[in-house]
């Protein structure tokens, strides 16, 4: 009953995973959080894989947020192990050692902005919706909302968004920095991999590095942060690929990274 609730595909060195759970639009319960955190782990050591894309079935949701009707047969021990399962779940996507887009193709709340939260890039079809909305439900984001939130768009617009519980479209999204664009249904898959597909013509060992360094230097004050970036650079160094580089830079051609 539960094997599908998740779409693995590859391409190219590009992996799409597809929540699957459209005639609940997609919301999370217990076997997709696990089949998302089986994938996630496995991808964290694919040399082969570039770029991860996570969208959803179906053109009406990208993720409702939490399954409410499995919520509500849960006792409280229950919750609070799902709620561990969901914030463990989205700081591995945060801290994957590639890049993740989100493909938002639809409604997104609660934790399905939380999930889109914890990708590098967010990409939305133009009839998206998107909004913490929880305590709306005497709750708070509990999926690391509270955090992400004003680290992406302030703390002002992050603290209304969750007091109010508003819900906002796509190109409000745009307007704030929640997404970084914002396309056509039809396109937003072809959008996604365009862009995956530029990041998989650079260095795997130099993306990974400067994803480390970007996500750990805003963590801490800029000499700190600095001293981040040089020890991620001279992880470059010594690696096949910067020579590569540079050899196809001087013979003209495009270059052949291995990740090595």
């Amino acid at each position: 009953m539960n094997e599908n609730v998740l779409g693995v595909g590859q391409e190219n060195g590009i992996v799409t995973l597809t929540l699957n759970r459209p005639e609940v639009m997609n919301s999370l319960n217990f076997p997709l959080l696990h089949a998302l955190k089986d994938q996630i782990d496995a991808l964290r050591f694919k040399r082969e894989v570039r770029v991860v894309i996570i969208t959803a079935a179906g053109e009406k949701a990208f993720c409702a947020g939490a399954d409410l009707k499995e919520r509500a047969t849960l006792p409280p021990e229950k919750v609070r192990e799902y709620i561990f399962t969901i914030r463990n779940l989205f700081t591995a996507i945060e801290e994957l050692n590639k890049p993740v887009i989100a493909a938002v193709n639809g409604i997104a709340l609660g934790g399905g902005t939380e999930l889109s939260l914890a990708c590098d890039i967010r990409i939305a079809a133009s009839n998206a919706t998107m909004g913490l909305t929880e305590t709306r439900l005497a709750i708070i984001p509990g999926a690391g909302g509270t955090q992400r939130l004003p680290r992406l768009v302030g703390r002002g617009k992050a603290k209304e968004l969750i007091f109010t519980g508003q819900r906002i479209n796509a190109e409000e999204a745009l307007k704030i920095g929640l997404v970084n664009k914002v396309c056509d249904q039809k396109d937003l898959l072809d959008e996604c991999k365009s862009m995956a597909a530029m990041i998989c013509e650079a260095g795997p060992v130099a993306i990974e590095q400067a994803k480390y360094a970007i996500n750990r230097g805003l963590e801490t004050d800029i000499h700190t942060g600095l001293a981040i970036e040089s020890n991620a650079y001279w992880v470059c160094i010594p690696t096949k690929d910067r020579l590569e580089g540079l050899a196809a830079f001087k013979e003209k051609r495009k270059p052949q990274y291995k990740g090595e």
